[in-house]
């Protein structure tokens, strides 16, 4: 039996490319790639969809659905890192990290939706705090996170690079800007399906002049949470999360650590890996604020996709991902 053959559609886009780069070095798998010229062929596509043991789609809602259509019912696994199927109760939702069976679901599974890198942090926070009967599943959760601007498509990547973090004094080029005000945003059933919540959470989202990097933080007012201590909710993350190779949770103590100056949480700290901290900050008296990093193309997108690949295809989790 050859090696697996796994196509990319989407391959120029920037997961498309970061798991273009994850996978380029590897032996163990082929790498179908469409040359430029037939990109947007469709019957080029069909072809390489075809032709795959596994396709990676990398592609907006609309156009993943086409690729989706392209491949028919042949025997070709699909991940879908577009946001249109994750509630989709035909595909399986890609964290491996959600819960018991997940992984299992993930290897058995034809159609897999790649999860959301906002989503991410907050469904793995929560989760097991409500699971453990620590939060109420009826919390009024507020979600405030900040991205780099890779997360938001050709057209921000574009505005953002062309101006440098210099160009403006006083500033560190496009300022921090809020979006998806006054609109339900795309990834609010995930968030709340997956995290356990009865209501989807108050999300607000930024994005900031850094190519990659995110941080999602979830306040807890003392009255929302009440028994619940930095201490308590670090010893629940750890014991769900302990044997995880991605997910790290950090005591009270790591997580004072992590901040620069004893101030500053960095947004760009889990650059490049396929890794997701956890922590809490803050006083059970006064409220916490529970707190996800991650690298939005890295665990949030393009390094999820290549640990659920690596699932799919029956080979360690780990390979070619760095924790």
């Amino acid at each position: 039996m050859g090696k697996p053959l796994v196509y990319i559609d989407g391959q120029s886009g920037t997961t498309g490319l970061r798991i273009r780069e994850m996978l380029s070095s590897r032996s163990d798998i082929e790498l179908l790639l469409i040359p430029e010229s037939r990109r947007r062929d469709p019957a080029a596509r069909a072809d390489h969809l075809g032709r795959a043991d596994l396709a990676v789609l990398c592609l907006p809602d609309e156009a993943a659905a086409d690729a989706i259509r392209l491949a028919g019912n042949g025997g070709t696994r699909i991940i879908d890192t577009s946001s249109a199927r994750r509630v989709d109760p035909e595909w399986t939702y890609g964290l491996p990290e959600l819960g018991e069976g997940q992984r299992a679901a993930i290897r058995g599974a034809a159609r897999v939706a790649n999860p959301g890198c906002y989503p991410q942090s907050f469904v793995l926070a929560v989760r097991p705090l409500i699971d453990a009967g620590a939060l109420e599943a009826s919390t009024p959760f507020t979600v405030n996170a900040v991205s780099g601007y890779s997360g938001g498509g050709r057209q921000m990547v574009e505005r953002y690079q062309a101006t440098s973090p210099g160009d403006r004094p006083g500033h560190a080029g496009i300022p921090i800007c809020l979006y998806g005000l006054g609109r339900a945003h795309k990834h609010l059933p995930e968030m709340q399906r997956f995290s356990g919540a009865s209501a989807p959470p108050l999300f607000v989202p930024s994005v900031d002049h850094v190519r990659c990097g995110m941080l999602v933080s979830v306040p807890l007012p003392a009255g929302h949470a009440p028994g619940l201590t930095r201490e308590r909710a670090f010893e629940i993350w750890d014991e769900r999360y302990r044997e995880e190779p991605f997910v790290h949770a950090l005591s009270p103590a790591e997580a004072d650590d992590a901040l620069r100056d004893g101030r500053f949480l960095d947004i760009e700290d889990c650059n490049h890996t396929n890794r997701l901290e956890l922590m809490v900050f803050g006083e059970a008296s006064r409220g916490l604020v529970l707190v996800g990093r991650l690298d939005n193309l890295g665990k949030g997108a393009s390094g999820n996709a290549v640990q659920c690949m690596n699932l799919m295809l029956g080979f360690d989790e780990r390979t070619g991902l760095r924790a």
